[in-house]
């Protein structure tokens, strides 16, 4: 995509998300050049790493090691006293730039805000004018994020995504201050983590015969075979990747629902008392699925074996286990189901989901990490430490963060990204509510009926991005960008209330966000709506017309 859009002349670059505070803007220049130095001190060698890949790579600049007493440095510094995401950013010209950090986190968040005011031209892979420098105003910059868990979900289960595409993705999360990738690795299209026990699970679970087009009702097919997975040492890269840049991974393996991937390579896993499970495949289709896991020891001795693998990939403190949509009339017909309800002395088939989601919590907490899961694992109760993904509304973070429960906040009126971003027909495969950039910028993820104490279980928020309309990198940029920049400002920045916000100011800035997103080769919705190659016309989709509910 050309660079159509005018160079920034706003104080502090355009800055996207805002930062708390930038002094003194304008008073002069900086120049970054062939004789300047970079100075890392301890615990800034990743940021050092990565600038000298970034910039460097962008300007043609060496950045060879030197000392934060000498002009003319680029020096990087951990300060216990800031925040631990908190940084501030100096640039003078008399000494060059200063980059502090409360801890390597922050340091690495004050390197992203340099980036930005370095203009488009720093978001490039190799310089356009060797020779020349890099230039930013003199200004000091005071930040920090509101949020711990500012993140987005990647569903690599429906449509696969290449492990390079999902090192682009953790850049572009890093570009814009998010620090978590929620990866939806299982589910029933495909099986995507490689799992050295069962092996079945990527021979058979990470292939499906053919694919439905648009939504589920649409008439359309695509005939050819699709899949993919990761191998560990992918998922090895892709987490220490993710950790150069200060992101966490939280893998997702889904029970005990959307599991007919699963059960077509391990048919065991199934209600075989009900159905024949042999005869199952992967889904080629898409919505709630009706073929769920068996409440046997087999199927608790399986994913336990799983998530042993899984532990070993992922440090993250959370592993996410889904607990979604699962739907209970096989487990109403099965005897086998019965009975076990009848050995624990269960109410009925909701409180064996129940039984089902705090078996895993215990096994997971026994191992020194935290179940999370989707909203409805609230009911029947939870253990103590387990989280809440709230994704109906904000009805189920409400209650959890009542009960004590810690609660990431994502309802999908709010900010899926699968939904459409324009009333128009030429959006393509119009999905859900209308999210404008604009409704994205003013979404509000701390619920006013929550008091301090409770609003305190919030740890965050995250973007949802759910690609059974998404079969590529281009229609994944199309949803995702630009209303991902408004929510990174959401979760970082200390916004006024929703109603309050200066949504002028933010596309302002946005002007100049384009270029970087131009120079990234990210292809976003452009302001003016779809260009012909992002159209998709004749593949049905399934808008909902009207104001999303604040449920």
């Amino acid at each position: 995509m050309p660079d159509t859009h005018p160079t920034p002349t706003a104080p502090g670059g355009g800055l996207v998300p805002a930062p708390l505070s930038i002094d003194g803007p304008g008073r002069g220049t900086v120049r970054l050049g062939a004789d300047t130095a970079l100075a890392a001190g301890p615990g800034t060698e990743d940021t050092a790493r990565w600038l000298r890949d970034a910039l460097g790579a962008a300007f043609g600049l060496p950045l060879p090691p030197g000392s934060d007493t000498t002009p003319d440095t680029l020096a990087l510094a951990v300060d216990p006293a800031l925040p631990p995401e908190g940084y501030r950013l100096a640039a003078d010209a008399r000494w060059g730039v200063r980059i502090t950090g409360g801890g390597p986190a922050g340091v690495f968040w004050g390197a992203q805000t340099l980036r930005q005011l370095l203009g488009p031209q720093a978001f490039r892979r190799a310089p356009l004018a060797p020779g020349r420098a890099a230039v930013l105003p003199e200004q000091t910059i005071e930040d920090g994020p509101r949020f711990a868990w500012r993140g987005m979900l990647l569903d690599v289960a429906r449509h696969f995504l290449p492990k390079d595409g999902v090192l682009r993705t953790l850049d572009l999360l890093a570009a814009h201050k998010l620090n978590v990738l929620h990866l939806h690795l299982t589910d029933d299209q495909g099986w995507r983590i490689e799992i050295r026990r069962y092996p079945k699970l990527t021979e058979v679970g990470a292939w499906r015969e053919r694919t439905k087009l648009g939504h589920r009702a649409s008439p359309l097919w695509d005939e050819r075979p699709h899949g993919g997975y990761y191998t560990q040492d992918d998922l090895r890269e892709i987490v220490a990747y993710a950790a150069q840049r200060h992101i966490t991974v939280v893998p997702e393996i889904d029970i005990p629902g959307h599991s007919q991937a699963a059960i077509a390579a391990y048919p065991e896993l199934g209600n075989t008392d009900v159905i024949d499970t042999t005869s199952l495949k992967v889904w080629d289709t898409w919505g709630v699925n009706p073929n769920v896991l068996a409440p046997t020891d087999t199927t608790l001795r399986f994913y336990e074996h799983v998530l042993d693998e899984v532990l070993g990939l992922f440090p993250s403190p959370f592993v996410h286990i889904g607990g979604d949509e699962c739907p209970k009339d096989q487990w109403r017909a099965s005897a086998t189901a019965r009975a076990r309800i009848a050995e624990l002395s269960l109410a009925d088939e909701d409180a064996l989901q129940s039984w089902f989601i705090r078996h895993f919590d215990r096994w997971l907490t026994d191992r020194g990490r935290r179940l999370i899961g989707w909203d409805e694992i609230l009911e029947g109760g939870l253990a103590p430490g387990a989280a809440v993904s709230s994704w109906r509304g904000y009805a189920g973070g409400i209650a959890a963060a009542k009960s004590g429960h810690d609660v990431v906040m994502c309802p999908e009126q709010q900010v899926y990204l699968d939904h459409r971003q324009h009333a128009s027909p030429d959006e393509p495969v119009p999905i859900g509510f209308v999210r404008t950039l604009e409704d994205v910028y003013r979404f509000e993820p701390v619920p006013p009926e929550l008091t301090a104490e409770q609003a305190a279980h919030v740890l965050g928020t995250q973007a949802n991005v759910w690609t059974e309309v998404m079969d590529s990198q281009q229609r994944l940029d199309y949803q995702v960008f630009p209303r991902l920049a408004a929510f990174a400002e959401v979760a970082w920045s200390r916004l006024p209330a929703p109603a309050a916000r200066d949504y002028q100011d933010f596309t302002r800035r946005m002007a100049a966000h384009y270029t970087r997103l131009d120079a990234l080769g990210v292809d976003y919705r452009p302001p003016g709506g779809p260009l012909p190659w992002q159209k998709r016309p004749g593949v049905l989709g399934r808008p909902i017309d009207g104001a999303p509910p604040n449920v």
